[in-house]
């Protein structure tokens, strides 16, 4: 009996390890593959920035429509400069050439729209700081530069077709450069030609006043009527002649030299407009900057032309007219020397296109051409040297060529966007150069005839987020009008970084 319930317990054990442990075979045909292994999981994408864009945006409503917006940029020169004949580097200490550094700009625009109708706005910063020039007193030493307001400005969208606007403003005249965006120019840097009244009547390209803008299909517009800055304050009518000195027997003599100037008495308004017709692609117009080279991002041709009016600017005397110089005269020379008014009627026209050639390789190509006429008076000229390393007040030293004056100038651009990755994935290069050539009335050689001014840059940008950052290495061989029959051309080599965001 003890052995039957031995051999039942232990055929019950055997069964339920049979049962534990048994394989069941597969089904006829062939065996099925391995499962195959789970791929492991992809690791994140590195952070990628995105394009900048339009600026630093913060909104204020959930919709977008009331925003603030900030951009900052500045722009800095390491610079190699051959100078004109008698550049001081300091009181007393000549200079013939030498490698400076320089800020060539540094500014911040504010941008707020509370609603769709209404805009302000506020442009400040610095320019032209340099080690010589450029600081509280610009022709002594280039310490504590001024940081002062570029434009401040209101403005209120009447229609889709007007928009008027208030304040120190840019909304210029004459030509599409002379309201250039100074971050997206193509050459270097502008030539001030474009500003021909910089810093008279005007704070540095801005003037005073009240503004009229829109777009009418393919057609835009921009008028202003302004006020004149007070400019040539220290100057008078014998200021516009030469002075012989006086004898025991006779008073001196001033014998006017008929070469206008800025007009101290001047105070009328400055009036200017400039039009342009887009055959293409619309350009962005609810600010005054004006595109220089699109990146082949977009396809405009634009021909534009426009003007600045200003009754009785400029001033002189005849040439040869002579007063004797009293106690009656130098005590007020305003009412007892005669003078010559002039009107200033600066005009230009002026062409733009800016296209891709090859959507492949991402070339495209700029180009641009502007002609003015400007009328400032008999023989008028003057000389300026953007951020100019010479020291004191001489209107000849350092680079100053001569940027403005009665005559007739042609400025023309043409840039080149060269294939993507030539400099690997991030960089681009875009060789450009730009040529001027004037004829202002009062360079006249020591035979009478008018001496041309020529001034031509060749340079490279080498876009390392487009134009947010980008280093320009620019050469120049700048005339030095020092001897106006003998001009000679000085080198000068600018390397500039700049970073905008």
């Amino acid at each position: 009996m003890r052995h039957t319930r031995y051999a039942l317990a232990l055929g019950g054990l055997l069964l339920t390890g049979t049962a534990f442990g048994q394989v069941i075979p597969p089904a006829t045909g062939t065996a099925p593959p391995p499962a195959t292994p789970a791929p492991p999981p992809t690791p994140a994408a590195p952070a990628k920035s995105a394009a900048y864009g339009p600026g630093m945006k913060i909104n204020i409503s959930p919709d977008g429509s009331k925003y603030l917006r900030l951009m900052l940029w500045t722009q800095v020169y390491a610079r190699y400069t051959e100078n004109n004949t008698g550049t001081l580097r300091a009181p007393n200490q000549p200079k013939e050439s030498q490698v400076d550094f320089g800020i060539r700009r540094s500014r911040m625009v504010l941008i707020a729209q509370l609603n769709p109708r209404f805009l302000v706005y506020t442009h400040l910063g610095i320019n032209n700081q340099n080690a010589v020039s450029g600081g509280v007193a610009p022709t002594t030493d280039g310490k504590k530069p001024q940081f002062f307001i570029h434009e401040a400005v209101t403005e209120y969208k009447v229609n889709k077709y007007l928009s008027l606007g208030a304040g120190l403003h840019y909304f210029n005249g004459i030509s599409r450069l002379s309201s250039a965006s100074t971050t997206s120019i193509l050459p270097m840097d502008l030539p001030l030609t474009n500003f021909p009244i910089i810093e008279t009547s005007d704070q540095f390209a801005r003037l005073l006043g009240i503004y009229a803008k829109g777009r009418i299909g393919k057609f835009d517009y921009r008028l202003s009527m302004n006020d004149a800055y007070l400019t040539n304050q220290t100057s008078t009518p014998l200021s516009l002649g030469t002075t012989t000195a006086a004898t025991t027997t006779t008073p001196a003599v001033s014998t006017g030299t008929g070469v206008a100037n800025y007009n101290p008495q001047n105070t009328n308004h400055i009036y200017q407009g400039y039009f342009s017709y887009n055959f293409l692609e619309p350009e962005a117009n609810l600010l005054p900057y004006m595109q220089g080279t699109y990146l082949g991002t977009k396809r405009v041709f634009s021909i534009g032309t426009g003007f600045l009016y200003n009754k009785d600017a400029m001033y002189s005397r005849s040439a040869g007219s002579a007063v004797n110089v009293t106690s009656a005269v130098t005590a007020d020379p305003f009412a007892n020397v005669a003078t010559n008014k002039h009107d200033m009627v600066l005009l230009g026209v002026d062409a733009f296109y800016d296209a891709p050639l090859d959507t492949t390789s991402r070339t495209a190509i700029t180009l641009y051409g502007v002609y003015y006429n400007f009328n400032m008076g008999p023989n008028h000229v003057r000389f300026v040297g953007a951020e100019n390393p010479g020291y004191g007040a001489s209107a000849l030293r350092g680079n100053a060529v001569p940027q403005s004056g009665t005559g007739g100038v042609f400025y023309g651009q043409v840039g080149l966007l060269l294939p993507k990755n030539l400099l690997g994935p991030k960089a681009r290069l875009q060789p450009y150069v730009a040529y001027q050539h004037a004829n202002y009335e009062g360079l006249k050689t020591s035979d009478g005839s008018t001496k041309g001014v020529n001034i031509m840059d060749a340079g490279l940008n080498v876009l390392l987020d487009g134009h947010n950052a980008k280093v320009t290495l620019n050469y120049r061989p700048r005339p030095d009008f020092t001897n106006v029959n003998d001009v000679q051309y000085r080198p000068e080599i600018t390397l500039q970084t700049q970073v905008f965001l």
